[in-house]
Protein backbone atom coordinates (compact mmCIF):
# COMPACT_ATOMS: atom_id res chain seq x y z
CA UNK A 1 0.00 0.00 0.00
CA UNK A 2 1.08 3.54 -0.75
CA UNK A 3 1.55 5.94 2.16
CA UNK A 4 -1.51 7.90 1.09
CA UNK A 5 -3.62 4.74 1.53
CA UNK A 6 -2.41 4.43 5.12
CA UNK A 7 -3.24 8.08 5.79
CA UNK A 8 -6.77 7.70 4.40
CA UNK A 9 -7.37 4.49 6.35
CA UNK A 10 -6.13 5.87 9.67
CA UNK A 11 -7.95 9.20 9.30
CA UNK A 12 -11.21 7.49 8.30
CA UNK A 13 -11.16 5.07 11.25
CA UNK A 14 -10.13 7.87 13.60
CA UNK A 15 -12.93 10.17 12.44
CA UNK A 16 -15.53 7.41 12.78
CA UNK A 17 -14.46 6.65 16.37
CA UNK A 18 -14.15 10.28 17.49
CA UNK A 19 -17.34 11.38 15.74
CA UNK A 20 -19.31 8.48 17.20
CA UNK A 21 -18.10 9.13 20.73
CA UNK A 22 -18.74 12.87 20.36
CA UNK A 23 -22.29 12.41 19.08
CA UNK A 24 -23.12 9.87 21.77
CA UNK A 25 -21.64 11.75 24.72
CA UNK A 26 -25.04 13.27 25.63
CA UNK A 27 -26.40 9.78 26.35
CA UNK A 28 -27.08 9.77 30.10
CA UNK A 29 -30.02 7.41 30.63
CA UNK A 30 -31.37 4.05 29.50
CA UNK A 31 -33.66 5.43 26.80
CA UNK A 32 -30.89 7.71 25.58
CA UNK A 33 -28.39 4.85 25.34
CA UNK A 34 -30.66 2.35 23.60
CA UNK A 35 -33.02 4.65 21.66
CA UNK A 36 -31.29 8.04 21.51
CA UNK A 37 -34.27 9.44 23.47
CA UNK A 38 -36.44 8.76 20.39
CA UNK A 39 -35.22 11.99 18.86
CA UNK A 40 -33.67 11.20 15.46
CA UNK A 41 -35.06 12.57 12.15
CA UNK A 42 -36.20 10.18 9.43
CA UNK A 43 -33.24 10.72 7.10
CA UNK A 44 -30.74 9.83 9.83
CA UNK A 45 -32.79 6.75 10.73
CA UNK A 46 -32.86 5.83 7.02
CA UNK A 47 -29.07 6.01 6.73
CA UNK A 48 -28.71 4.02 9.95
CA UNK A 49 -31.05 1.30 8.66
CA UNK A 50 -29.20 1.10 5.37
CA UNK A 51 -25.84 1.16 7.12
CA UNK A 52 -26.90 -1.86 9.17
CA UNK A 53 -27.78 -3.78 6.01
CA UNK A 54 -24.73 -2.76 3.96
CA UNK A 55 -21.49 -4.41 4.98
CA UNK A 56 -18.30 -5.54 3.29
CA UNK A 57 -20.12 -8.80 2.56
CA UNK A 58 -22.50 -6.84 0.30
CA UNK A 59 -19.62 -5.43 -1.74
CA UNK A 60 -17.79 -8.74 -1.98
CA UNK A 61 -20.74 -10.96 -2.87
CA UNK A 62 -23.21 -8.71 -4.75
CA UNK A 63 -21.00 -7.86 -7.75
CA UNK A 64 -19.73 -11.44 -7.91
CA UNK A 65 -23.28 -12.76 -7.95
CA UNK A 66 -24.19 -10.32 -10.73
CA UNK A 67 -21.10 -11.20 -12.76
CA UNK A 68 -21.96 -14.88 -12.79
CA UNK A 69 -25.76 -14.65 -12.91
CA UNK A 70 -26.65 -11.29 -14.43
CA UNK A 71 -28.78 -8.48 -13.04
CA UNK A 72 -31.69 -10.71 -12.01
CA UNK A 73 -30.36 -10.81 -8.44
CA UNK A 74 -31.92 -7.33 -7.99
CA UNK A 75 -35.36 -9.00 -8.05
CA UNK A 76 -34.45 -10.41 -4.63
CA UNK A 77 -35.40 -6.99 -3.19
CA UNK A 78 -38.67 -6.43 -5.06
CA UNK A 79 -40.73 -7.56 -2.07
CA UNK A 80 -39.05 -4.98 0.18
CA UNK A 81 -41.36 -2.01 -0.57
CA UNK A 82 -44.43 -4.19 0.08
CA UNK A 83 -42.96 -5.32 3.40
CA UNK A 84 -42.26 -1.71 4.38
CA UNK A 85 -45.91 -0.78 3.75
CA UNK A 86 -47.18 -3.72 5.85
CA UNK A 87 -44.78 -2.91 8.71
CA UNK A 88 -45.81 0.75 8.65
CA UNK A 89 -49.50 -0.19 8.87
CA UNK A 90 -49.45 -3.05 11.40
CA UNK A 91 -46.11 -3.17 13.26
CA UNK A 92 -45.21 0.46 13.92
CA UNK A 93 -48.46 1.45 15.74
CA UNK A 94 -48.00 -1.48 18.17
CA UNK A 95 -44.32 -0.70 18.90
CA UNK A 96 -45.09 3.01 19.31
CA UNK A 97 -48.08 2.45 21.60
CA UNK A 98 -46.17 0.13 23.93
CA UNK A 99 -43.03 2.34 23.93
CA UNK A 100 -40.86 -0.76 23.75
CA UNK A 101 -37.06 -0.69 23.89
CA UNK A 102 -36.62 -3.86 21.81
CA UNK A 103 -38.67 -5.93 19.39
CA UNK A 104 -38.72 -8.74 21.94
CA UNK A 105 -40.22 -6.65 24.71
CA UNK A 106 -43.49 -6.88 22.78
CA UNK A 107 -43.38 -10.68 23.18
CA UNK A 108 -43.33 -10.27 26.96
CA UNK A 109 -46.45 -8.11 26.75
CA UNK A 110 -48.12 -10.57 24.39
CA UNK A 111 -46.97 -13.85 26.01
CA UNK A 112 -44.53 -14.00 28.93
CA UNK A 113 -40.95 -13.36 30.05
CA UNK A 114 -39.80 -16.83 28.99
CA UNK A 115 -40.81 -16.18 25.39
CA UNK A 116 -39.01 -12.85 25.39
CA UNK A 117 -35.87 -14.35 26.93
CA UNK A 118 -35.76 -17.24 24.48
CA UNK A 119 -36.21 -15.09 21.37
CA UNK A 120 -33.67 -12.58 22.69
CA UNK A 121 -31.19 -15.43 23.10
CA UNK A 122 -31.83 -16.60 19.54
CA UNK A 123 -31.32 -13.04 18.27
CA UNK A 124 -28.03 -12.63 20.14
CA UNK A 125 -26.80 -15.99 18.88
CA UNK A 126 -27.71 -15.42 15.22
CA UNK A 127 -26.61 -11.78 15.21
CA UNK A 128 -23.33 -12.66 16.89
CA UNK A 129 -22.58 -15.21 14.18
CA UNK A 130 -23.56 -12.85 11.35
CA UNK A 131 -21.57 -9.98 12.86
CA UNK A 132 -18.56 -12.26 12.96
CA UNK A 133 -18.90 -12.79 9.21
CA UNK A 134 -19.41 -9.03 8.64
CA UNK A 135 -16.19 -8.27 10.53
CA UNK A 136 -14.26 -11.11 8.92
CA UNK A 137 -15.01 -9.93 5.35
CA UNK A 138 -13.29 -6.50 5.57
CA UNK A 139 -10.59 -8.02 7.78
CA UNK A 140 -9.84 -10.51 5.03
CA UNK A 141 -9.40 -7.69 2.52
CA UNK A 142 -7.25 -5.59 4.85
CA UNK A 143 -5.07 -8.52 5.90
CA UNK A 144 -4.44 -9.35 2.25
CA UNK A 145 -3.56 -5.75 1.37
CA UNK A 146 -1.35 -5.09 4.38
CA UNK A 147 0.05 -8.52 5.04
CA UNK A 148 -1.42 -8.56 8.55
CA UNK A 149 -2.31 -11.66 10.47
CA UNK A 150 -6.05 -12.27 9.96
CA UNK A 151 -6.65 -12.79 13.69
CA UNK A 152 -4.99 -9.47 14.57
CA UNK A 153 -6.96 -7.72 11.84
CA UNK A 154 -10.20 -9.16 13.23
CA UNK A 155 -9.33 -7.86 16.70
CA UNK A 156 -8.59 -4.39 15.32
CA UNK A 157 -11.80 -4.19 13.28
CA UNK A 158 -13.91 -5.55 16.14
CA UNK A 159 -12.17 -3.27 18.64
CA UNK A 160 -12.93 -0.17 16.60
CA UNK A 161 -16.57 -1.22 16.44
CA UNK A 162 -16.81 -1.88 20.17
CA UNK A 163 -15.23 1.46 21.17
CA UNK A 164 -17.82 3.76 19.65
CA UNK A 165 -20.87 1.51 20.08
CA UNK A 166 -20.33 0.91 23.81
CA UNK A 167 -19.31 4.48 24.56
CA UNK A 168 -22.09 6.24 22.67
CA UNK A 169 -24.98 3.82 22.33
CA UNK A 170 -27.68 4.16 19.67
CA UNK A 171 -26.89 7.77 18.82
CA UNK A 172 -23.22 6.97 18.17
CA UNK A 173 -24.19 4.02 15.98
CA UNK A 174 -26.68 6.11 13.97
CA UNK A 175 -24.25 8.95 13.31
CA UNK A 176 -21.29 6.72 12.45
CA UNK A 177 -23.47 4.72 10.08
CA UNK A 178 -24.51 8.00 8.51
CA UNK A 179 -20.86 8.68 7.69
CA UNK A 180 -20.37 5.15 6.43
CA UNK A 181 -23.41 5.32 4.13
CA UNK A 182 -22.31 8.68 2.73
CA UNK A 183 -18.95 7.08 1.91
CA UNK A 184 -20.70 4.08 0.33
CA UNK A 185 -23.04 6.20 -1.82
CA UNK A 186 -20.28 8.54 -2.97
CA UNK A 187 -18.09 5.52 -3.77
CA UNK A 188 -20.86 3.90 -5.83
CA UNK A 189 -21.23 6.93 -8.09
CA UNK A 190 -17.47 7.53 -8.19
CA UNK A 191 -16.85 3.93 -9.25
CA UNK A 192 -19.48 4.32 -11.98
CA UNK A 193 -17.80 7.46 -13.29
CA UNK A 194 -14.36 5.81 -13.31
CA UNK A 195 -15.69 2.73 -15.10
CA UNK A 196 -17.35 4.80 -17.81
CA UNK A 197 -14.25 6.95 -18.38
CA UNK A 198 -12.04 3.83 -18.63
CA UNK A 199 -14.12 2.10 -21.29
CA UNK A 200 -12.04 1.05 -24.32
CA UNK A 201 -11.80 3.51 -27.25
CA UNK A 202 -14.82 3.33 -29.51
CA UNK A 203 -17.04 1.82 -26.81
CA UNK A 204 -19.36 4.23 -25.05
CA UNK A 205 -21.84 3.72 -22.27
CA UNK A 206 -24.62 2.80 -24.70
CA UNK A 207 -22.45 0.27 -26.55
CA UNK A 208 -21.41 -1.31 -23.26
CA UNK A 209 -25.07 -1.79 -22.28
CA UNK A 210 -25.88 -3.35 -25.65
CA UNK A 211 -22.93 -5.71 -25.32
CA UNK A 212 -23.99 -6.74 -21.80
CA UNK A 213 -27.52 -7.32 -23.09
CA UNK A 214 -26.26 -9.61 -25.84
CA UNK A 215 -24.44 -11.65 -23.20
CA UNK A 216 -27.70 -12.03 -21.26
CA UNK A 217 -26.46 -10.02 -18.28
CA UNK A 218 -29.15 -7.30 -18.32
CA UNK A 219 -31.87 -9.72 -17.24
CA UNK A 220 -33.28 -7.39 -14.59
CA UNK A 221 -36.75 -8.98 -14.65
CA UNK A 222 -37.28 -12.69 -15.31
CA UNK A 223 -40.45 -14.72 -14.88
CA UNK A 224 -38.90 -18.14 -14.24
CA UNK A 225 -40.90 -19.65 -17.08
CA UNK A 226 -39.16 -21.63 -19.81
CA UNK A 227 -40.39 -23.55 -22.85
CA UNK A 228 -40.91 -26.51 -20.50
CA UNK A 229 -42.91 -24.54 -17.94
CA UNK A 230 -41.93 -22.91 -14.67
CA UNK A 231 -38.41 -23.66 -13.48
CA UNK A 232 -38.69 -24.35 -9.74
CA UNK A 233 -34.90 -24.39 -9.44
CA UNK A 234 -34.67 -20.77 -10.59
CA UNK A 235 -33.73 -18.86 -7.41
CA UNK A 236 -34.07 -15.29 -8.67
CA UNK A 237 -37.18 -14.26 -10.57
CA UNK A 238 -40.01 -11.78 -10.15
CA UNK A 239 -42.11 -14.23 -8.11
CA UNK A 240 -39.39 -15.32 -5.69
CA UNK A 241 -38.50 -11.65 -5.26
CA UNK A 242 -42.04 -10.48 -4.56
CA UNK A 243 -43.15 -13.41 -2.40
CA UNK A 244 -39.93 -14.67 -0.80
CA UNK A 245 -38.47 -11.17 -0.54
CA UNK A 246 -41.67 -9.93 1.09
CA UNK A 247 -41.62 -12.48 3.92
CA UNK A 248 -37.87 -12.22 4.37
CA UNK A 249 -38.11 -8.44 4.72
CA UNK A 250 -41.07 -8.76 7.10
CA UNK A 251 -39.06 -11.00 9.40
CA UNK A 252 -35.93 -8.87 9.17
CA UNK A 253 -37.44 -5.40 9.54
CA UNK A 254 -40.38 -6.43 11.69
CA UNK A 255 -38.80 -8.77 14.26
CA UNK A 256 -34.99 -8.50 14.09
CA UNK A 257 -33.84 -5.95 16.65
CA UNK A 258 -30.81 -4.99 14.57
CA UNK A 259 -33.37 -3.18 12.37
CA UNK A 260 -36.21 -2.52 14.82
CA UNK A 261 -33.76 -0.86 17.19
CA UNK A 262 -32.77 1.56 14.42
CA UNK A 263 -36.20 2.91 13.60
CA UNK A 264 -37.40 3.03 17.24
CA UNK A 265 -34.93 5.92 17.64
CA UNK A 266 -37.08 8.15 15.40
CA UNK A 267 -39.00 11.12 16.77
CA UNK A 268 -42.48 9.75 16.06
CA UNK A 269 -44.40 7.25 13.96
CA UNK A 270 -44.43 9.61 10.98
CA UNK A 271 -40.63 9.77 10.95
CA UNK A 272 -40.42 5.98 11.29
CA UNK A 273 -42.71 5.48 8.31
CA UNK A 274 -40.77 7.94 6.16
CA UNK A 275 -37.50 6.17 6.89
CA UNK A 276 -38.89 2.69 6.15
CA UNK A 277 -40.73 3.66 2.97
CA UNK A 278 -37.66 5.46 1.63
CA UNK A 279 -35.55 2.44 2.54
CA UNK A 280 -37.79 0.28 0.37
CA UNK A 281 -36.94 2.46 -2.62
CA UNK A 282 -33.32 3.42 -1.99
CA UNK A 283 -32.26 -0.15 -1.14
CA UNK A 284 -33.37 -1.38 -4.56
CA UNK A 285 -31.48 1.47 -6.24
CA UNK A 286 -28.29 0.71 -4.29
CA UNK A 287 -28.57 -3.01 -5.02
CA UNK A 288 -29.02 -2.20 -8.69
CA UNK A 289 -25.83 -0.12 -8.69
CA UNK A 290 -23.86 -2.81 -6.81
CA UNK A 291 -24.64 -5.21 -9.65
CA UNK A 292 -24.78 -2.76 -12.56
CA UNK A 293 -21.21 -1.47 -12.36
CA UNK A 294 -19.89 -4.99 -12.87
CA UNK A 295 -20.77 -4.55 -16.53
Amino acid sequence: MHWIDWVILIITLGIIIIYGIYKGKSTKNLEGYFLSNRSLPWYLVLLSIMGTQASAVTFLTGPGQAYSDGMRFVQYYFGLPLAMIIICIFFIPVFSKLKVYTAYEFLEHRFDLKTRTFTSFLFLLSRGLSTGVSIYAPSLVLSSLMGWNIYITNLIMGGVLIIYTMSGGAKAVAHTQKLQMVIVLVALFLVGYIIITLLPPGIGFKEALISAGREGKMNIITTGFTSKGFDWNDKYNIWSGLIGGLFLALSYFGTDHSQVGRYLTAKDTGEIRKSLLMNGIVKILCSFLYCFWVY
